[in-house]
C-alpha cells in the first residue's frame, strides 16, 4: 500500500509539473489590455474601436512621436466617432524596466517639443505644445496637448496625449478633433489615461 501511495504521489507531482509547464507559455503570452471605446472621453456621438493590431500605426507611431515607438512587442487600437473625433492607443512591452523608462522619457521629450518642431517643418503653421502634469497611477502618467492652426486654410486642431508606464509596459494615448484647447475634454482625458494604465496588467 505504501508503495502504491508513493507511486501515486510521484505520478501526481509529475502531472502537476507538466500542468505548470503547459500553462507557463499562456501566462508568458498574456498581453496588456486596451481601452474599450466607451472608456474614451465622452463625445456627442458614440466611439467605435478597431480590433487590436500588432505593430505601430501606419505613420510609424502618432503625431509628435513618429517612429519613437519600436514596432517589436508593440500593439495598437484606433478609435473614432461620426463627428471626426479620433484617437489611438499604442502599447509597447519593453525588454527590461530600464528600457521602458527610456521609452517614456523619449516620448515625453517628443511631446513636449512637438509644437516648435511642427512649426519648423511646416512654415506658416502655428503650433503650441503644453504640459498638463503628472497623474498618480502605477509608475506614473504624463499629459500633454498640441494646439495647431493653419491661417492659410483656416483650420485649427487640438490633440491630447498621455504617456504612462506599468513596469515594463508603456502606453501612449492620443485624442484629437477640430477646435482648440478650450474644446478639449482635459479632465475626462485624464480619467481615460488612468484607466488605460490601470488596464495594462
Amino acid at each position: 500500500m505504501n508503495k502504491l501511495r508513493t507511486a501515486l504521489s510521484t505520478a501526481l507531482a509529475a502531472a502537476l509539473g507538466l500542468a505548470a509547464l503547459a500553462t507557463a507559455p499562456v501566462q508568458a503570452a498574456a498581453q496588456p489590455a486596451f481601452l474599450a471605446a466607451a472608456q474614451m472621453p465622452p463625445s456627442s456621438t458614440p466611439w467605435t474601436a478597431t480590433q487590436v493590431f500588432t505593430g505601430v500605426p501606419e505613420n510609424g507611431g502618432v503625431l509628435c512621436a513618429p517612429y519613437k515607438i519600436p514596432a517589436q512587442n508593440t500593439r495598437y487600437r484606433e478609435f473614432s466617432t461620426e463627428l471626426g473625433t479620433n484617437g489611438v492607443q499604442v502599447t509597447n512591452v519593453a525588454r527590461t524596466e530600464a528600457d521602458a523608462v527610456k521609452l517614456v522619457d523619449t516620448l515625453r521629450r517628443a511631446l513636449a517639443g512637438c509644437g516648435p518642431l511642427l512649426e519648423q517643418q511646416n512654415p506658416g503653421l502655428q503650433a503650441v505644445s503644453a504640459s498638463h502634469g503628472k497623474l498618480a497611477v502605477e509608475e506614473g502618467a504624463w499629459v500633454y496637448s498640441l494646439d495647431t492652426a493653419d491661417p492659410q486654410i483656416g483650420i485649427s486642431d487640438i490633440h491630447l496625449f498621455s504617456v504612462g508606464r506599468d513596469g515594463r509596459t508603456v502606453t501612449l494615448v492620443r485624442w484629437g478633433q477640430m477646435g482648440d484647447l478650450g474644446d478639449a475634454p482635459l479632465t475626462a482625458f485624464r480619467t481615460t489615461t488612468k484607466t488605460a494604465v490601470n488596464k495594462l496588467h
